[in-house]
């Protein structure tokens, strides 16, 4: 597939990386210099140009293109370049629009413009960490078959039960359908058999249903409720977005921010948030405002540095009881407190826009985009979860997992029923038509349920 990239920044750059292996991407941008270091670092074409310009898209061949993705920090040449694209003939376009006002414009403009897909790289964010917050516990969260299946993402801590277990011993220990479907070990990433053993550090991946989930983690000792109140530093878009979601959800929120005419502005937004001007660095603040109290402490100002460092100081006030979050956007800041068991998850805006784009892109690839009904991609990209709907033609249908030949390196890790009930799969289990599938797979080319078969 031929896909043009507009914009060769930290989004674009991301999505270069993840699609350039598979695909035929041209970058283009009005900066030389990063041009220069596209061009040096992956396999791509590059155009050196206003990615908006009739003329500069036709030399990048835009109108032979199956997608364009305009991921420029300027809103408004994010749009233009897309129309352009669309008059061009390229059938799918996606643009990434920060400003909330053009987000509420596009939902009536959105066929006029012929936008296949706009993001909100805070707002998305923003969900991100309210879908964590619901499950304090994970990392991370994701969620399969409208919510029925859930994916969650958790660290094993030193002392954890789970140390030196193993996987086929899992049920007898707790009684608690989970599967344990990947396993994150330092360098290394393993879609686990049932004699594989579990270490302290270790990042696992399990499925189940919510209701199984909580039941897991209150096992172990570690279940933390749903977050009811919530302490936020940095006035920012994503604060908004996540405080307007936090507030709808029933939770208190307190904003804290340096900046008193952000303060002011926010406290006219969101008159149920408790807005106070501050220094979110300041540890005498954080403890006057109740942090030992606070359920949740999120950190999103624009400067990666003092999230680490006031989310390091937010979990040691706390002494570990409250679910600390940061957002992170530099990579080699991500990977260095990676490993930083006080700060429980780590969210970046550029991460969460490139993955939405990737699992568009993958869905076009499968047939009409119809047979991937929901993708996930897990450590780094090295892991993919996929849901699909099985067909009654399948071969699939009716043969117990047991005596399929299933390739190396996949793992079915749930079925949700069309009654909508939930099966953690056992090699005796059987897919039925109509099924919702979570395939687990170390292959990110997967496109179809059929394509797991020898």
């Amino acid at each position: 597939m031929k896909i043009v990239i507009v914009g060769a920044g930290k989004v674009g750059t991301a999505l270069t990386r993840q699609l350039s292996g598979e695909h035929r991407v041209t970058v283009v941008d009005h900066n030389a210099p990063l041009i220069d270091n596209i061009i040096n670092v992956y396999d791509v074409m590059a155009v050196c140009g206003n990615g908006a310009s009739y003329q500069v898209q036709l030399e990048a061949e835009v109108d032979k293109a199956d997608l364009l993705i305009a991921t420029t920090t300027n809103d408004e040449i994010n749009i233009l370049a897309c129309l352009v694209a669309k008059k061009l003939g390229v059938q799918h376009t996606i643009a990434r629009i920060r400003n909330p006002e053009y987000e509420e414009q596009l939902r009536f403009m959105r066929s006029e413009l012929g936008l296949s897909m706009s993001i909100n790289p805070e707002k998305a964010a923003a969900r991100e960490i309210a879908r964590i917050l619901r499950f304090p516990a994970a990392m991370k969260l994701e969620s399969f078959s409208k919510g029925r299946l859930e994916l969650v993402e958790y660290r094993l801590p030193e002392d954890s039960a789970l140390d030196g277990m193993r996987l086929s011993d899992l049920y007898r220990s707790t009684h608690i359908r989970v599967l344990i479907c990947a396993v994150s070990r330092k360098e290394e990433t393993v879609i686990p058999s049932g004699d594989f053993t579990l270490r302290a550090g270790d990042k696992i991946y399990l499925t189940s249903s919510p209701a199984q989930l909580a039941q897991f983690f209150r096992h172990l000792g570690v279940f933390r409720s749903k977050a009811s109140s919530v302490m936020i530093v940095g006035a920012s878009k994503m604060c908004y977005y996540l405080a307007s979601e936090l507030l709808n959800m029933g939770m208190s929120v307190k904003i804290i921010d340096q900046n008193e005419q952000r303060c002011v502005q926010m406290s006219e937004q969101l008159p149920k948030a408790l807005v106070i001007v501050g220094d979110g660095t300041d540890s005498e603040l954080l403890q006057e405002e109740g942090i030992g109290q606070t359920d949740a402490f999120v950190a999103v100002t624009g400067v990666d540095e003092a999230n680490i460092l006031m989310s390091m100081s937010a979990a040691r006030q706390s002494q570990g009881r409250c679910k600390v979050i940061a957002k992170i956007n530099r990579r080699s800041l991500v990977d260095l407190v990676s490993n930083e068991d006080s700060i429980d998850s780590i969210i970046s805006a550029r991460t969460v826009t490139s993955e939405l784009i990737v699992q568009y892109v993958r869905a076009m690839e499968s047939a009409s985009g119809a047979k991937i009904k929901t993708l996930h991609r897990l450590v780094d990209g090295a892991v993919e979860a996929l849901e699909f709907n099985v067909p009654a033609s399948s071969a699939l249908v009716g043969t117990p997992l047991k005596d399929l030949r299933v390739k190396s390196g996949i793992l079915i890790a749930g079925i949700v029923r069309q009654s909508g009930r939930i099966v953690i799969p056992s090699g005796a289990d059987a897919l039925e038509a109509g099924d919702d599938v979570i395939v687990v797979t170390m292959d990110t080319g997967l496109q179809d349920i059929e394509n797991i078969l020898e």
